[in-house]
């Protein structure tokens, strides 16, 4: 019997090994949404082609793992910048490097391509936003302002604004003929993300770790809306080509929303993790995650997904004149001016009066000959890279949409009896465009990868490390058994493992105690509990409570937390030191000014027992942190997200040195 057959809203596409050590930093073509670029701890660059498996071409010249990658409007070129400050600047046309750019003093970790022109903007952990003209091979400004990690740069449609996204909970916005900020823009109570332009109206949108989306207007500089939702960090957003709706990636799932007034027009369940970059092509949605060594891209198709409240389902097309929508119950916003032609002179911007452009050294030259594109597959670079024609070549090279599998049938007997056949319904590939897995590695790769025990146990992990899941499940030795209730399933899966039953009836006890004395109020005996159960697992539950609400820390509480901050960097369990260090860096925002200011101080004349138990907390605080720097500045020079978030310490105990 023939069975209608349909197809998905979102499905995984395709999942690569990019490089030979942990990806660092991915970026998708936003032209064609085809075009994908991954920087790894193996201080490569390299080039692939979506839904293909093997690598096009790898960029080398880096000497510290690649940070932040961006490619430009057209696709022909692509910089990189690494933990050391560097930037590279490629030509994926000439195969050629273009520039060596040098002038930050830590990691780079936003980028992004002046829309028409050769200028590159650099957003640093050292807080600098600085502006790159990439035919002179030097820096035409520097914008100063913000006072942490410079994480998500956008320059605006026209080419005469741009924004910047930080750490500092704040979005600010850069006149570049002017040289200065125009306004800042506060109201986010965690890290910024990301922040994308409007394609048409004078409109910005944000995305936080405090789980917002906020809409700015750029006339009147103050908050359209704000959409909260009870998910995981905003980490990627995007317009809709026409404007019509905002796209926004968490770790589960695709959320499309509408502003004036703000609401989710949709929510499609994808599971891509932590989601790097967003694209659209064909009336599809390309999205792209990592983790460790492994690159996985997902698709939703749009057609798919409810875009508004107004217009009919499936009317909205990418191919279609780009008409900016009309927001109900409010007048349309000033529009971009834009140029009549692609390649028009671009918006001229004020030279830095510091004289920071950097003239060409042999240093530089010198850089610039160790860097070098080797083309692993000469028959796709010609593909993608070779040029069309002399006046213009656009991606993509192909516009025909990624096919969707079929959804998820009920199995029958017959399908049964054919396992294979059930295995290729699943994947994300149709079965004739299945890579060959002896292919799966890129050419760039020069040693095979063995699977050890890593020395750091990393967070996000699909299976338990030292452990095989098949050893806590019963041996099936009939097909036809029935089901197991739950209650004889967890029978059958503590037979033998009476050891590990002990230890987590063992930490739920503690955790209760901890959670009894919490409720009280009393914050400072609720972490003593916890110290004094001596077992850092209930302490790092605490502290990822307690991190969340920067005002629930005071003075009490650093002098207990600094000694377990001191063991959780050294754990080996990636967890550990996330939480160690977030709670390292409230500490230090808060706290290390009023220590130093307290311990300078002149004595004070009679005696003022307050006082003097303040010094006592701050002395008490500023040995722990003086042992704890040492640690801090041994692991710095780490590659990868701890080798950066250690730097970052690094930066903010300087004052202790």
């Amino acid at each position: 019997m023939a069975v209608a057959v349909t197809t998905k809203t979102a499905w995984k596409l395709q999942e690569i090994t990019a490089h030979s050590s942990n990806v660092s930093s991915l970026v998708l073509g936003r032209s064609s949404g085809r075009l994908l670029a991954t920087g790894g701890d193996d201080c490569r660059v390299n080039i692939w082609s979506v839904n293909k498996p093997n690598c096009i071409m790898s960029l080398t010249g880096h000497t510290t793992p690649i940070e932040s990658l961006q490619i430009n409007t057209n696709e022909e070129l692509i910089v990189a910048g690494s933990q050391s400050g560097s930037i590279r600047v490629w030509d994926l046309e000439a195969a050629k490097i273009l520039r060596t750019l040098l002038g930050h003093k830590a990691n780079i970790c936003s980028l992004d391509f002046h829309p028409f022109g050769s200028f590159v903007a650099s957003g640093s952990l050292d807080t600098n936003i600085k502006l790159w003209d990439v035919r002179r091979k030097g820096c035409v400004f520097r914008y100063k302002g913000h006072t942490e990690a410079v994480r998500c740069l956008r320059f605006s449609p026209d080419g005469k604004w741009l924004a910047s996204a930080a750490d500092d909970h704040t979005v600010k916005l850069w006149d570049l003929a002017a040289g200065k900020i125009m306004f800042e823009f506060t109201g986010h109570t965690g890290p910024v993300n990301v922040v994308e332009f409007h394609p048409n109206e004078y409109l910005l949108a944000s995305g936080s770790s405090d789980r917002t989306v906020r809409f700015w207007d750029l006339e009147k500089f103050q908050v359209v809306s704000c959409i909260e939702e009870e998910a995981t960090p905003v980490r990627c957003v995007l317009f809709n080509p026409d404007g019509c709706c905002l796209y926004s990636g968490f770790q589960d799932s695709l959320r499309v929303y509408g502003w004036e007034p703000e609401r989710c027009f949709d929510v499609v369940l994808v599971n891509w993790g932590k989601v790097a970059d967003l694209s659209i092509c064909t009336n599809q949605l390309i999205g792209v995650s990592f983790a460790q060594s492994t690159v996985s891209s997902f698709v939703v198709d749009l057609s798919r997904v409810t875009k508004s409240d107004s217009i009919p389902h499936g009317l909205i097309r990418d191919d279609e004149p780009l008409v900016p929508p009309t927001p109900t119950g409010s007048s349309l916003r000033r529009i971009y001016d834009r140029p009549s032609t692609s390649c028009s002179k671009p918006q001229r911007v004020k030279h830095n009066s510091e004289s920071e452009r950097r003239s060409p050294s042999s240093e530089d030259d010198r850089d610039e000959k160790e860097s070098k594109l080797e083309i692993q597959n000469p028959e796709d670079y010609k593909e993608i890279f070779q040029p069309k024609n002399t006046i213009c070549r656009t991606p993509p090279r192909n516009n025909e949409p990624f096919p969707a599998p079929p959804e998820d049938e009920p199995v029958t007997a017959k399908e049964v009896a054919k396992p294979s056949q059930a295995a290729d319904v699943q994947t994300a590939l149709p079965k004739q465009e299945l890579p060959d897995p002896v292919h799966r590695l890129p050419i760039a790769s020069s040693t095979p990868l063995t699977r050890t025990e890593p020395s750091v146990i990393p967070a996000a992990r699909n299976e338990p490390i030292g452990l095989k899941a098949s050893d806590f499940l019963p041996a099936v030795k009939n097909q036809s058994q029935t089901e197991l209730v739950d209650e004889e399933a967890m029978s059958q899966i503590r037979k033998g493992h009476e050891t590990m039953c002990v230890v987590l009836t063992s930490r739920h006890k503690n955790l209760d105690t901890v959670r009894a004395v919490w409720s009280t109020g009393d914050i400072k005996n609720s972490v003593d509990s916890a110290v004094a159960i001596n077992d850092l697992s209930v302490v790092v539950d605490l502290l990822n409570i307690v991190n969340q609400k920067a005002s629930l820390w005071k003075l009490d509480l650093c002098t207990v937390v600094l000694p377990q901050i001191e063991k959780l960097l050294q754990s080996k369990y990636e967890s550990y030191v996330q939480t160690g260090c977030t709670s390292l860096k409230l500490i230090l925002q808060r706290f290390l000014p009023l220590i130093t200011d307290i311990l300078t101080a002149q004595p004070s004349v009679g005696v003022d027992i307050t006082r003097e138990e303040r010094l006592h907390k701050c002395k008490l605080c500023y040995k722990q942190l003086k042992n704890i720097s040492n640690i801090v500045k041994n692991k710095s020079g780490l590659s990868g997200r701890h080798g950066s978030a250690f730097r970052e310490l690094h930066l903010l105990m300087g004052v202790l040195e």
